[in-house]
């Protein structure tokens, strides 16, 4: 049988000759006998050797023996074979870390997110920025109010970790079967805002029970403050810090005119939106109007805001 390319295969193993794993065709190994030529003969080691393999060409005064035992006689040697390759040595593999048992996944354990408590400042300092606290902020507003990008600016110009956890990218997770309020509000998108809201919650909790800070951004009626604030309050715990966002009516139609997609509204709704916002001042929130800031202006005014609410929080 010829071969296009590579080695022949080794022949059978047949009895009476020998491991089928010392077949060594003389073609195929440099150290073989020429064709014809005598095989080299090997001295096997006597009874009681515990030194190395000799090697063939070692002349009989190198053999040991055992004492008071004579030398062994040479006995035929089989023909050469190729030596067979070890097995590398290795150490000690790493010790696998125990099997987690707390029901968490992996095998880093983390904290259980639990209700968030309201943050206290620092003993024997003034408040004058959030500086290290770890805090849950909700950022309330229309659409169009900014919150978005606020909240953005604000978690990434923080000196600890902070995580940004939008409601509408939350609700977007839903790719097949997403409820747009714009095609009619109804029992179906309701409870996809709802579950939006109890996830970004989970979310919140969890992230503040491993030391990161939240910012959550929302726009929450007050006229529903069963659904609204109270089941942010439910979801995420009694320390969340809410502030509104609400600039002038003008500034949100025209933000509104430069968004794209599903996020972009009518007018008509954009205005009675802005209208039920209204109903936030005198509840007692403090409410910021960015209708002349831009977002890193409006990012330190809320800096300032939240560092006051730490110092005084506001009663919700």
């Amino acid at each position: 049988m010829q071969h296009a390319v590579g080695s022949p295969l080794p022949p059978p193993h047949q009895p009476g000759h020998g491991p089928a794993t010392g077949w060594t065709p003389a073609a195929h190994h440099p150290s073989a006998p020429p064709p014809g030529a005598a095989p080299h003969r090997a001295v096997p080691p006597a009874p009681g050797f515990t030194g190395g393999p000799v090697p063939p060409s070692a002349p009989h005064s190198q053999v040991a023996h055992a004492p008071g035992q004579a030398p062994m006689p040479h006995a035929p040697a089989a023909p050469h074979a190729a030596p067979q390759p070890q097995p590398p040595q290795h150490g000690p593999g790493p010790v696998p870390p125990p099997p987690d048992t707390s029901g968490q996944t992996g095998h880093i354990q983390l904290p259980p997110g639990g209700p968030v408590a309201m943050p206290s400042p620092p003993p024997g300092t003034a408040q004058t920025d959030t500086g290290g606290t770890t805090l849950a902020v909700l950022l309330i507003g229309p659409a169009g109010a900014g919150k978005t990008s606020v909240a953005k600016y604000w978690a990434e110009h923080r000196r600890v970790p902070t995580a940004h956890i939008s409601l509408d990218d939350v609700r977007e997770w839903v790719r097949s079967g997403f409820a747009d309020p714009q095609s009619g509000w109804n029992d179906h998108s309701e409870a996809q805002y709802r579950l939006a809201r109890r996830t970004c919650g989970f979310a919140a909790r969890n992230f503040l029970a491993n030391g990161i800070s939240c910012i959550l951004d929302d726009a929450v009626f007050p006229d529903r403050p069963v659904v609204g604030l109270g089941g942010w309050k439910r979801h995420v715990g009694p320390g969340l810090l809410p502030v509104v966002l609400l600039p002038g009516l003008e500034i949100v139609l025209e933000r509104n005119a430069e968004r794209s997609g599903n996020r972009r509204l009518s007018d008509e709704e954009v205005a009675r939106i802005h209208g039920r916002m209204a109903g936030w001042y005198g509840s007692g929130l403090p409410i910021i109007d960015n209708s002349q800031l831009d977002v890193p202006a409006t990012a330190r005014v809320l800096d300032d805001v939240l560092a006051r609410a730490i110092t005084s929080p506001p009663k919700w």
